[in-house]
């Protein structure tokens, strides 16, 4: 059975990709100050709850799961540290396509494999704009109900788009 799981770090690393993970709260439109966090009691809710932000892009519900010391690992070496950077590039994500986001784009777990506090999930993303699917796996770090840290396979650049 397949289900409607994860497009967080898929989208955190094509939002790094398109928009090179620049500028700051009036470039990518972040409202200041940032929400405040809400804990979710188990790390399969805190993953359910980032999904469930990013299908509505709600950049305050995705950005009331990060902690002050979050990070986002992406391929390439890159790494997007601490609150005010995840909340910049996840801006770009809640975007519409035609304003260089990525809102419609919806990612199904294949697979889940629980490590303590560490959702590791392979996936398939899928959207109107993309020519075909586009295959991934991410690992979602949690600590006390928040998000602490996401590792994303995902390369925006290998995207088909239509």
């Amino acid at each position: 059975m397949r289900r409607s799981i994860v497009r967080g770090g898929m989208a955190a690393a094509l939002a790094a990709v398109a928009v090179g993970v620049a500028g700051g709260a009036a470039a990518t439109g972040t409202a200041d100050p940032l929400p405040p966090l809400h804990r979710q009691p188990t790390p399969a809710k805190v993953v359910k709850e980032h999904v469930a932000a990013l299908n509505a892009c709600d950049w305050t519900r995705l950005m009331a799961q990060y902690p002050r010391r979050a990070e986002i690992h992406l391929p390439g070496g890159n790494v997007v540290k601490g609150r005010k950077a995840i909340g910049d590039l996840f801006a770009g994500f809640v975007k519409p396509p035609d304003q260089g986001g990525l809102c419609g784009i919806t990612f199904t777990a294949e697979h889940t494999f629980r490590v303590d506090g560490t959702l590791n999930v392979q996936w398939v993303a899928n959207a109107p704009f993309l020519a075909e699917p586009y295959k991934g796996s991410d690992a979602y770090v949690t600590k006390n109900g928040l998000m602490y840290a996401m590792v994303s396979t995902f390369d925006g650049a290998e995207l088909k788009m239509k």
